[in-house]
């Protein structure tokens, strides 16, 4: 699992997750709308898992977030509340999420939205497109600065 000195690999990554700023400008694109564009992001890394990258909810276009019912849990970050996707008359189910009030420690999350790539039609890191994780669990956006084996395609989730 050895990677280039220029790339992470993410079996390097901790266990409970560590959160890193990102220096690089984030933009989410679906249906030939920009959704978000932003320079104040954070990525959260866990053993295993590609970076789950999360936006200022204050910088999604107008309208694109519409808060739904249920909730899941994380046993490091807490409660995560989802958001359909609005983009025109286009609805995507429960593509986004947030800690609304995370646990100790991940408090940088508040206010914070990540979001699925695979239901997307474009993210970027910087001028990266990015590659959105097998099987969608764990959210994880796959840069070529990263490199696995991931978690989350079938057949893995029992690492």
């Amino acid at each position: 699992m050895s990677a280039k000195s220029e790339q992470e690999s993410v079996w390097d990554y901790p266990r409970p997750p560590r959160i890193d700023p990102v220096s690089e400008h984030i933009t989410v694109t679906h249906l030939g709308k920009e959704i978000v564009s932003t320079n104040q992001s954070v990525r959260v890394l866990e053993t295993s898992h590609p970076p789950t990258y999360y936006l200022p909810i204050t910088d999604f276009a107008e309208g694109v977030l519409v808060p739904v019912d249920g909730q899941t849990y994380c046993e490091f970050k807490g409660a995560a509340s989802y958001f359909d996707i609005v983009v025109g008359n286009k609805r995507i189910p429960r593509a986004a999420w947030t800690f609304e009030n995370p646990t100790k420690g991940f408090e940088v999350l508040t206010r914070k939205v990540a979001l699925y790539a695979s239901k997307v039609d474009r993210c970027t890191v910087g001028e990266e497109v990015v590659q959105a994780q097998e099987g969608d669990f764990y959210g994880g956006w796959i840069t070529s600065k990263i490199v696995g084996p991931f978690k989350g395609a079938p057949g893995t989730l029992g690492w």
